[in-house]
């Protein structure tokens, strides 16, 4: 099995399908989480416009879309989001290529390091992000919520 990640831009056509994969790949979080994830509200409108405005990463097996994730420069960091995998692809090393990728990018940029957000329920999620070499940064809270909903963490790349 061969994988290929690889960047994608606007003219990037398989939108109903990445929308499948990403909602696909949350949806484990339902009845988990609480707010429920931003990818309900994701739409292929959406979708085109996030793939305009921040940096689109894509995982091709054999032209299967098997991941996505994107990535937004902000002042000090590189931020990942919507880090997507599909079920019958995890385990095949998709998720590390895609924090390989995303620190080049953040080199390329300047950037000091790299930043992302975790529910705070998804325990899982930050065991993951740890072995990759993200640290807890600071716990967050939803608007209207009087506890911490989401954690911050952060990996130096210094």
């Amino acid at each position: 099995m061969s994988v290929t990640i690889r960047r994608i831009d606007e003219r990037f056509a398989r939108h109903e399908e990445m929308l499948a994969l990403i909602k696909g790949s949350f949806a484990y979080m339902d009845g988990v989480i609480d707010p429920p994830s931003s990818a309900h509200r994701l739409t292929v409108a959406t979708l085109k416009d996030k793939i305009r405005d921040e940096i689109g990463l894509i995982a091709e097996i054999d032209g299967w879309l098997a991941g996505c994730a994107f990535l937004r420069p902000e002042p000090e960091f590189l931020y990942v989001g919507k880090l997507a995998v599909a079920a019958k692809a995890q385990g095949t090393g998709i998720g590390t290529r895609f924090l390989a990728e995303s620190e080049v990018i953040a080199r390329q940029l300047g950037k000091p390091g790299l930043r992302l957000e975790t529910r705070i329920e998804l325990t899982g999620n930050h065991r993951r992000f740890a072995a990759w070499g993200f640290v807890r940064t600071a716990e967050r809270s939803h608007a209207g919520y009087d506890r911490p909903t989401f954690i911050e963490m952060q990996k130096s790349l210094a």
